[in-house]
């Protein structure tokens, strides 16, 4: 289903916004008019939608029906289009995410101040308009035509979240780059808290590597010790990639363990359909990993990873606690995903934003994402920092180096 074509006009140029226009000609100078059109299924997507979505894989149409046929269940998804009168120049995504279907929000906290946390989320926040992607890391809510004016594209977005109804407890904007933060420097994201929480962990991986040892070769002897010890502990478990056959084959373990990761999550908002990794491998065929870690012939753990042009994406894992604490599970398969990269090419791993100590003794390093936030109550608005500094307190770590200087 296609919602109605609507068009937004900035009527006046406000001071500072120059890039609010465009210059058709020397003597003339119009504002730009761009149209929003709201799309619910990917079978009414314009032919050039993928075209256009070219910066995010994660906007192109083959992701976009995993999540029309998989979401979340407290999560609905709308595909914008943004037009030039009758030329697509942007897409971007909207997800309405319903924290009110939650029990709870993670196991961060204990006690009074977890039931407390709960509370405040429900009754005042637990209905999200996010532009973006709520399942996964980084900047995947708007992809950017050379012809879209950026600023002028997100005035539109924004002024399209302003219309939803029933209007959202927060609206926000999610994950952009430090780079990107100019583009918001617009009247109409004055009242919005600019805001950054955890860091994507990101892997730059050396051109000279070309194998796994050539990695290992470059730690200091205290990370390579410990690389060591990881890989002995997991003498005897198997390590397998599962075909689209066998993940549907394993589709009620493989749910299982990953429950029991995201339930003990210290921060979680959704739970994956169970069909979800069946789904992914169907639309994304090769460019979708899915290995599976087995003891015994029973299957202990799994991680997942997309291909994103040179990147690549770690996705959701799952394990059997008991076996990640003895065999050193999670590390391993951190390790195994750096061989993968350095196997097939990639030039960066895009860890995500949890584990940053672990992942950080493995070589990644700390990229601050920002985004942009707002409360449809304007006195909880005018707080909102906060509150967001209390219901997000900092996540305390240390950074590791692990490479020989």
């Amino acid at each position: 289903m296609e919602h109605q074509t609507r068009s937004f006009a900035s009527k006046q140029k406000p001071p500072g916004t120059k890039n609010l226009s465009h210059r058709f000609n020397s003597r003339k100078l119009y504002y730009l008019i761009y149209q929003y059109r709201i799309f619910s299924s990917t079978d009414t997507l314009p032919e050039n939608w993928d075209e256009v979505s070219a910066q995010s894989l994660f906007l192109q149409s083959a992701y976009l029906r995993v999540l029309e046929n998989s979401a979340p269940s407290n999560i609905r998804c709308e595909f914008i289009g943004i037009y030039q009168q009758q030329e697509l120049i942007a897409t971007a995504m909207l997800q309405q995410v319903d924290l009110a279907q939650l029990d709870g929000f993670g196991s961060r906290d204990n006690g009074i101040l977890s039931s407390l946390r709960n509370l405040l989320f429900k009754q005042f926040s637990s209905k999200l308009a996010i532009l973006g992607n709520n399942m996964l890391t980084g900047q995947h809510a708007v992809s950017f035509s050379n012809k879209a004016d950026k600023s002028a594209v997100l005035t539109t977005l924004k002024h399209y979240l302003s219309t939803l109804n029933p209007a959202p407890h927060h609206s926000i904007f999610k994950d952009f780059e430090h780079s990107d933060r100019s583009m918001f420097d617009l009247p109409t994201f004055k009242k919005s808290l600019e805001f950054s929480s955890q860091p994507n962990m990101f892997f730059d991986l050396h051109s000279d590597w070309k194998k796994e040892s050539d990695y290992v070769l470059a730690l200091t002897k205290k990370y390579r010790d410990q690389y060591k010890r990881a890989r002995k502990k997991a003498d005897g478990i198997e390590k397998r990639q599962l075909t689209l056959e066998e993940i549907k084959q394993l589709e009620t373990e493989i749910n299982q363990l990953y429950r029991h990761v995201a339930e003990n999550a210290p921060f979680n908002t959704f739970f994956l359909a169970k069909n979800h990794f069946y789904a992914l491998k169907q639309e994304l065929g090769d460019a979708f990993r899915f290995f599976a870690y087995f003891e015994n012939g029973q299957l202990i753990g799994f991680n997942t990873l997309i291909h994103h042009d040179e990147i690549l994406e770690t996705y959701f894992l799952g394990y059997d606690e008991k076996v990640q604490r003895e065999k050193m599970l999670y590390l391993n398969m951190l390790y195994d995903m750096v061989g993968c990269s350095i196997h097939n090419g990639f030039k960066r791993i895009n860890f995500g934003r949890t584990a940053l100590e672990i992942k950080s003794s493995v070589g990644a390093q700390p990229e601050q994402l920002y985004g942009w936030m707002q409360h449809e109550n304007k006195l909880i608005n005018r707080y909102l920092g906060f509150f967001f500094k209390l219901l997000e307190p900092e996540v305390k770590w240390i950074e590791r180096n692990p490479f020989k200087s």
